[in-house]
């Protein structure tokens, strides 16, 4: 069974390296025998090509690679291949194969990722007649237009407006958001977590949020139930993406 890397960007903020850690035990629990382990581009560590050199040391010969990103911008299409290269070049003669990410791929957003926002919304116990769906931000306009995909299906499942808004990089902003939906009547507006992971950009989107007027926030995905089967239908899915092999 070959072993997988979870490959996430990285925080400064103390606590998201540990929910990073805490997927990687929870998909590991869910694929028993299986090697997981988790690694980050930047301010955590190890780095995606140190956790490689380990797997080819302990005698295996492939690998796949899951990027815990939520869309397909930059450090999904530069990123985690230049860093799968700077392994080649080091002499990591692993066969790579590298998934999707974890969010809309082909016009599509995942069962699970809509299953583990609603879970999360559910968590906090609140009733809300209107959603914002807070993404960190991005000016990749693709990467855009999943968020606004994801909104619109969150939207359609939970049968209320859904709106997407962003902590940096982009309009609106979690609190522009509020204010849009209670302008169109909504009296009880909730925000859903499009984030992975803890981290500065969630907490700016939330005190938006609230300042707003919102009457609860969601926690991230984390190692939420739904987001393990994500993970692991996208190993065990063919990736769109080519492989990347040694």
């Amino acid at each position: 069974m070959s072993p997988i890397l979870l490959v996430a960007h990285g925080s400064s903020y103390p606590r998201a390296a540990a929910t990073t850690r805490a997927l990687a035990r929870a998909v590991a629990a869910a694929r028993p025998g299986g090697c997981v382990e988790a690694s980050f581009l930047d301010h955590a560590g190890p780095r995606p090509d140190e956790v490689l050199a380990t797997f080819r040391d302990a005698g295996f010969t492939s690998a796949t690679v899951v990027p815990l990103l939520l869309t397909s911008a930059y450090h999904g299409r530069v990123d985690i291949p230049a860093v799968l290269a700077k392994a080649r070049a080091e002499g990591v003669d692993l066969a790579v194969r590298l998934t999707d990410v974890l969010g809309p791929v082909d016009g599509r957003v995942p069962a699970p990722l809509l299953a583990g926002l609603h879970r999360r919304l559910v968590e906090t116990g609140a009733s809300f007649d209107a959603v914002v769906l807070a993404a960190a931000g991005t000016r990749d306009r693709a990467a855009l237009a999943t968020i606004e995909l994801a909104a619109r299906t969150l939207g359609h499942r939970l049968g209320v407006p859904c709106l997407p808004a962003y902590a940096s990089a982009s309009a609106p902003t979690a609190g522009e958001a509020v204010y849009a939906l209670r302008a169109r009547g909504a009296r009880s507006v909730a925000v859903a977590a499009y984030f992975l992971a803890p981290g500065r950009l969630y907490d700016a989107a939330v005190e938006s949020a609230r300042t707003a007027g919102a009457v609860t926030a969601a926690q991230p995905l984390g190692a939420v139930p739904d987001l393990v089967r994500l993970v692991l239908d996208r190993v065990a899915a063919p990736a769109s993406a080519p492989a990347t092999a040694a």
